[in-house]
């Protein structure tokens, strides 16, 4: 007969592992989406996360009632708060971690194109194709109107070519640096000469019309010019035709170091901070069991995001990642704007709040170059570290919103009419989802509140009661502990 406590005990371990899984491919989960998944093999989870088939989120109209300057992006702020208002309401948060994930590999900025209309469609591309095969997507990147824009492609001629989209799909996109030539990078330009935008010039110049309402910046197209292509032969890592984009593509994909590159990427980013992109070439990967173990799916997937993702997430290197990555200022902003409910409709806190995210370092759609941002120990500075723990403090200790109200209700459900402070902090972080929360915080938390043993009426929850204020405090402490800010 199994007991009540070994239930409890069962019941414990499978809410941490949903938990660590559902921090890392979404943005923080919340209790509801927790027990959703209770009962569930982790196997079957992450197939229900890779389905991205009926997924819903906050419908646009909506937002445009509310806010009529995020209609087609008008200006970086209205722009970005779309994309969050998505993230923050989406049923399926992996498809936005994963249109995030290439951001920041293919960090194209609205500084450079001043048109967010052509920032957040890039965007929708990448969501779209974010887990398709990478030669699909490299080529949707190689054709997007913001990419050609950003790395200069519409001026990347026949008789003059431009290399600088060339270089950096190179170094930066697929197969980083020390894995190709200079002269690759010319052959690759040239192929990639003809690559353009409709009506080029006329197009520029409507764009930076500001005036035009209710749309505002009006977005490219893509063309594809062959007078302008260079259709001579070329030789490109080793291999000799009369290539073009495609073919280009084609020959990255099949290269043992894009996948190098790419599975390091992904570990990277779903389950633990690796050094900085910049210093790959002489810095090997923390753990390449799991880089050799993703690049055989890579090939014998046929190059599928989507099977990598599936060897990723069911892999044992993933389950035992726990608490090893610093959140990003955006994934931690989303997730307190779900867990709070305050993005349950659209409002000025979501606006404020991506600029918050900003102050902490990370301003969506503005990369701080074309290498995207420096994630893991560089999220953390003095300046940022107050402004995170102020942000995330402030928001939790707010018992007024939904989300909050119903942790506290949630609270009084697990102790019963009275608990002593620390049964109310077990429970909290249970409905949480935080199991690894180290005894030195715990324990501050206790101080804080009047001490472990301290007994408080859960009967009145009223906002001014007793329960109310200390619940306030232990969410509020959470929020600046520093387990809080690990996924």
């Amino acid at each position: 007969m199994v007991s009540k406590t070994d239930t409890k005990s069962q019941t414990n371990r499978e809410r941490r592992w949903i938990s660590h899984l559902l921090r890392r491919t979404g943005f923080g989960p919340t209790p509801s989406e927790i027990d959703r998944f209770l009962n569930t093999s982790h196997e079957d989870i992450v197939e229900k996360l890779l389905d991205f088939t009926n997924t819903t989120t906050m419908p646009d109209d909506v937002i445009f009632r509310m806010f009529p300057e995020c209609h087609a992006g008008v200006g970086l702020a209205g722009a970005s708060a779309k994309w969050v208002f998505r993230m923050a309401t989406t049923t399926n948060p992996l498809e936005e971690k994963m249109a995030l994930f290439w951001h920041g590999i293919f960090a194209t900025g609205n500084d450079k194109l001043d048109n967010p209309v052509a920032a957040l469609t890039q965007i929708d591309t990448l969501r779209r194709v974010s887990t398709d095969t990478f030669d699909s997507i490299l080529l949707e990147l190689s054709q997007d109107p913001a990419m050609l824009i950003w790395l200069d492609n519409q001026t990347n001629h026949k008789q003059s070519i431009n290399e600088n989209y060339g270089r950096e799909l190179l170094e930066l996109f697929s197969m980083g640096v020390g894995n190709y030539t200079e002269k690759d990078i010319k052959e690759c330009a040239r192929s990639f000469t003809g690559w353009s935008l409709n009506n080029e010039e006329y197009m520029s110049l409507r764009c930076q019309n500001g005036s035009i309402w209710p749309y505002h910046r009006i977005a490219w197209h893509y063309e594809y010019n062959s007078d302008d292509h260079d259709d001579q032969k070329k030789t490109f890592l080793g291999q000799v035709g009369n290539f073009n984009g495609e073919d280009i593509i084609r020959i990255i994909c099949e290269q043992s170091s894009t996948a190098e590159f790419l599975s390091r990427h992904l570990y990277d980013f779903f389950v633990e901070d690796e050094e900085p992109v910049s210093v790959w070439n002489e810095t090997p990967p923390k753990n390449p069991d799991a880089i050799k173990m993703l690049v055989n799916e890579y090939f014998n997937s046929g190059h599928s995001i989507k099977e990598m993702m599936k060897v990723l997430l069911n892999s044992d290197f993933f389950k035992e990642s726990e608490y090893k990555k610093i959140k990003s200022p955006i994934e931690m902003v989303t997730g307190i704007l779900k867990l709070t409910g305050e993005a349950e409709k659209p409002s000025l806190t979501t606006i404020n709040a991506i600029e918050e995210a900003g102050y902490m370092g990370q301003l969506l759609l503005y990369p701080p170059s074309v290498e995207g941002w420096h994630a893991g120990e560089e999220w953390i500075s003095s300046g940022s570290l107050v402004e995170r723990v102020n942000f995330a403090s402030s928001h939790m200790a707010n018992i007024t919103s939904p989300g909050t109200s119903d942790i506290l209700d949630s609270v009084y459900e697990s102790c019963g009419d009275s608990a002593t402070v620390k049964d109310m902090v077990s429970a909290t972080l249970t409905i949480l989802g935080m199991y690894n929360v180290s005894e030195e915080s715990i324990n501050f938390i206790h101080e804080s509140c009047g001490g472990e043993t301290k007994t408080v009426d859960c009967n009145d929850m009223s906002r001014s009661s007793e329960f109310s204020s200390i619940m306030s405090d232990i969410l509020r402490i959470i929020g600046s502990a520093k387990e809080f800010h690990l996924s």
